[in-house]
């Protein structure tokens, strides 16, 4: 993956992250079955936080909550300074919030530049009408989103499948692509959901480089299973189990809580070698009865 061009913000002002994500005493229950239990956490300007936990944790449950594909029984949400009420998926853009889900989630029927131009509509400014008959104004905002979505693929060193369809390419450029229509929003808060799976190491790599860089720009919520990935790349974590708070750090405090090695690795260890050890696993080496499974 290339290092993100200095003119993404070409439309609008550069800028540094200055908003900042907070989610306080979130509760769901499903059917009776407590899903997150108080759970809290903040997403500071400009940083990468991790939400990580074993299987069950409930942290895809708080993701779902930020996204708004989830209503909290409880709690607070507030962006910007502002609470969010009633939060539904639409308004995403609008708030400046791009996410992308554990599966990549394209359009079959649209080629990968159509793809990642649906991400950028918020910057649209010729409106409905406007496009349906083919007013000039139109023809140069649907160029201009173009261009937009063209320097998000070479971003993401994608740019050559622009003419592709999704079902005609390996699972790791599909996965880029749908991180290409997140990126084209120029988004202040980038939610990312399981990135990471079905890459390769290198590509992993490079993935966490990227998000570093990002980070410039703006903030990142990342939920991940990848441990190393997670460790290398996150300012602050925030650790799940069974759908309560048990830790929120730095990597090098998480890795040295033996609350949270007991909840990857169970009770029967030895909590300081596996406290160093868990920075530089993959969930793949932790024991299958500990995984996250998809509705973690």
């Amino acid at each position: 993956m290339a290092e993100p061009p200095h003119d993404r913000t070409a439309d609008g002002p550069d800028r540094s992250p200055t908003a900042r994500l907070e989610m306080t005493g979130i509760n769901v229950a499903f059917g009776g079955v407590t899903a997150l239990e108080d759970v809290s956490l903040t997403v500071e300007p400009g940083q990468v936080h991790g939400l990580i936990g074993p299987n069950g944790a409930g942290k895809t449950t708080m993701f779902n909550v930020a996204c708004g594909l989830v209503r909290p029984d409880s709690g607070r949400i507030t962006w910007r300074g502002e609470e969010l009420r009633r939060l539904r998926p639409a308004q995403l853009s609008k708030l400046g919030i791009a996410r992308t889900l554990q599966g990549v989630g394209l359009f079959p029927g649209m080629t990968v530049l159509e793809n990642v131009m649906v991400g950028a509509h918020r910057h649209a400014k010729a409106g409905f009408f406007s496009a349906l008959f083919a007013i000039p104004t139109a023809d140069k905002d649907e160029e201009r989103l173009r261009r937009r979505a063209l320097d998000a693929l070479a971003e993401l060193d994608a740019v050559e499948y622009a003419g592709r369809y999704p079902g005609s390419l390996p699972y790791p450029v599909q996965k880029r692509v749908a991180l290409a229509r997140a990126l084209v929003a120029d988004p202040e808060l980038l939610l990312l959901d399981e990135p990471a799976s079905g890459l390769s190491e290198d590509e992993m790599h490079e993935l966490g480089e990227l998000i570093r860089v990002l980070c410039s720009r703006m903030s990142v919520l990342l939920v991940e299973h990848h441990m190393d990935l997670v460790m290398r790349v996150c300012d602050r974590i925030t650790v799940l189990d069974s759908g309560r708070q048990i830790a929120v750090g730095t990597p090098e405090e998480i890795r040295a809580d033996p609350a949270v090695t007991e909840a990857y690795l169970g009770d029967d260890v030895d909590v300081d070698a596996d406290a160093a050890e868990l920075g530089g696993r993959s969930a793949a080496q932790v024991p299958a009865s500990t995984q996250e499974g998809p509705r973690g």
